[in-house]
């Protein structure tokens, strides 16, 4: 009797069913794409009449992603699920009630301390093992991108609490979220190359606990990879 091999009986898997592997196998790929993606849009979803809806719908889906992110990391997936789920109903709620300093103040909050875990469980994973994988190096930039945003939503707190922390070249109370995203990326990567500058007490210590952690994580982080990647090829 002829017999058949089991790949052959099996049909050639959709595109749907391909991208689902991807996903399992680098979800860091796919959280620093998504994040990626937020930043490009930005300037044309601040413009909108809608805007902050349209951003708030990328928000969901970036917590949705990066839930699933740190699945694959030593963080635990239930304690990013009930940070992640009451940042995402706040922030829903601060989209309908925006005149509401105190649910806005504590959504933008709640977002910043969801994006600290799953920088830790990012930082973690890379730390787990004496080899680099390639989601490893995806994680290197997905775990600098969630820090840059939770620093952001962490200055939109601080100016929603205290008015006026940030000035830049237009005068106003509240800068946009991309102006806070651009000074949270100035301040993590110690170029100094923004024009938007905290003001306020509270802005400014946040400011230079972010510079300090943008130091500690090219120290930290970079330079261990860099010396599994050299090690690993000097063992070939």
């Amino acid at each position: 009797m002829e017999t058949t091999l089991w790949d052959d009986l099996r049909e050639p898997p959709t595109r749907g069913q391909r991208w689902a592997a991807v996903l399992r196998k680098q979800p860091s790929a796919f959280l620093l794409a998504v994040q990626l993606l937020v930043i490009v849009l930005l300037p044309w979803l601040q413009e909108l009449r809608y805007g902050r809806v349209a951003l708030t719908v990328l928000s969901l889906i970036a917590l949705t992603i990066a839930v699933f992110t740190v699945r694959s990391t030593p963080a635990l997936t239930w304690l990013s699920i009930g940070i992640g789920l009451p940042a995402g109903i706040l922030e829903v709620w601060s989209t309908i009630s925006d005149d509401n300093t105190l649910v806005v103040a504590l959504a933008h909050t709640a977002l910043s301390v969801f994006y600290f875990y799953t920088a830790y469980g990012l930082v973690s994973y890379m730390f787990e093992d004496a080899w680099v994988t390639k989601d490893e190096l995806f994680a290197v930039g997905a775990a600098f991108t969630v820090l840059l945003f939770a620093f952001a939503y962490l200055f939109l707190a601080v100016q929603t609490l205290w008015p006026g922390s940030f000035v830049g070249h237009a005068d106003a109370e509240h800068r946009t979220f991309l102006e806070l995203l651009y000074l949270s990326g100035a301040n993590l990567t110690s170029v100094g190359l923004s024009d938007v500058l905290p003001v306020g007490a509270q802005a400014r210590a946040v400011a230079i606990i972010e510079q300090l952690a943008g130091v500690m994580y090219v120290a930290m982080v970079i330079s261990r990879l860099v010396a599994l990647t050299v090690m690993r090829s000097n063992q070939r």
